[in-house]
């Protein structure tokens, strides 16, 4: 895109080249004095003559338009626009503690279902800091937060019930995961919590965890996995397979619902795989990534560019002229 400093200059430039054009035009008109020899040169070819007589006064007219064009300041624009996104800053807490390991969720258990959707939801968050905390009876940092997701999604993948001692820690593993997110700037910080038990381990409890996350302006997202009730749990591996035991397993709604709500995020409860797909949909859906538009713009002058055009045309104009002269002659 161009631009120029003076709005009206194709004005101008019309009333200084249509006098010039008319007059250069006229002034190359042949005069022959001697009638036979009018018609000899009309009989030689008529329009490649005329061509040869006009067209120094055209090379010129068009090198005097270049010169008045670059007196209005003349600058090509180049407009760009970015698209910047503001990622959101995300912690995510997995229970690995040994009830997880619960197959309610056939055919696989409850914790490779987790992993998987942990996995698809990390793939959709292209812009996000991401960081993973794994609990049981303690918590551990697995991955203190990166935007190469491909190290969240790996150490999501190696996550495996039995690395940390047994139990289920909440309130630790909230404190941990905020703690990671304390100093970071994006507005939009959230830790979302896989737990399928109560609290019931760690120095830290839930409800403490969650006034220190909600001060620091962190929204909780709490999803409890399961069916209450009774679930085949593996207690012993023989060299026969696995050996199970009907274990009664309670996830604390109650508990869970309030972490979530004193934050400003929401509980969710999973009793399928398919429920744990929807919920991790729903958060991608209410922690939606603000984008912002940069639009940068960069001027550059044409006058340079203008000036050698002209004087291009001014020396084809005397090359013509010089070739028609001979022409002429001969």
């Amino acid at each position: 895109m161009s631009e120029f400093a003076l709005p009206g200059w194709p004005f101008l430039l019309l009333l200084v080249l249509l006098p010039l054009g008319w007059a250069l035009m006229g002034s190359g008109r042949i005069r022959l004095p001697y009638p036979d020899i009018a018609r000899l040169a009309g009989s030689r070819g008529r329009g490649r003559g005329r061509f040869w007589w006009w067209l120094p006064a055209a090379l010129r007219s068009l090198a005097l338009a270049l010169v008045i064009i670059t007196l209005v300041n003349p600058v090509r624009v180049w407009e760009r626009v970015e698209s910047e996104r503001e990622g959101v800053a995300i912690m995510l807490a997995v229970d690995i503690s040994s009830s997880m390991l619960a197959e309610d969720f056939r055919p696989d258990n409850r914790i490779e279902v987790a992993k998987r959707e942990v996995i698809r939801f990390v793939e959709g968050r292209e812009s996000d800091w991401i960081g993973l905390v794994a609990f049981a009876g303690e918590a551990l940092t697995m991955v203190p937060g990166t935007l190469d997701h491909a190290v969240v999604e790996s150490a999501v993948e190696r996550l495996e019930a039995g690395q940390l001692r047994d139990g289920t820690a909440i309130g630790v593993a909230l404190a941990t995961a905020a703690n990671r997110l304390r100093d970071l700037e994006p507005e939009s910080r959230i830790v979302v919590l896989l737990t399928d038990g109560d609290n019931n381990s760690g120095g830290i409890s839930p409800e403490e965890a969650t006034a220190a996350a909600a001060s620091l302006g962190i929204r909780v997202y709490t999803i409890g996995v399961g069916r209450d009730g009774v679930a085949p749990v593996p207690v012993a591996r023989t060299a026969f397979g696995y050996q199970y035991a009907n274990i009664r397993v309670h996830v604390n709604d109650e508990l869970l619902d309030r972490m979530a709500t004193r934050t400003g995020g929401l509980y969710f409860r999973a009793t399928d795989p398919e429920g744990l797909t929807r919920i991790y949909e729903r958060i991608n859906e209410l922690e939606t990534t603000p984008i912002k538009e940069v639009r940068t713009e960069e001027r550059v002058g044409m006058r340079r560019e203008l000036l050698i055009a002209a004087l291009a045309l001014v020396l084809l104009e005397l090359l013509v002229a010089a070739t028609r002269s001979r022409r002429v002659w001969v």
